[in-house]
């Protein structure tokens, strides 16, 4: 998975600036985003603080470790199966 340009503090203060009034529009050419990811954004972190965030992406990493990991276990059962 490709890594964002933003760490969570930044995404979570973006999200914040317009919560606190700030125009969407404006924010988004400020932080060089697209209106698209801001509220992507916001359906995703909306709400969250900047640890609950971590623990989100956290979580997400290790699913898809895990995800590699079973895949991997399938292939080799199917290529034995194969032998």
């Amino acid at each position: 998975m490709r890594k964002s340009r933003f760490s969570e503090e930044q995404i979570i203060g973006i999200l914040k600036q317009a919560e606190a009034g700030g125009a969407v529009a404006a924010l988004c050419r400020q932080s060089a985003i697209s209106d698209a990811t801001f509220y992507k954004w916001r359906s995703k972190f909306g709400g969250l603080e900047v640890a609950e965030a971590r623990r989100i992406r956290s979580l997400e990493e290790e699913s898809q470790r895990l995800k590699r990991l079973v895949d991997n276990q399938v292939l080799k059962e199917v290529l034995a199966k194969n032998s």
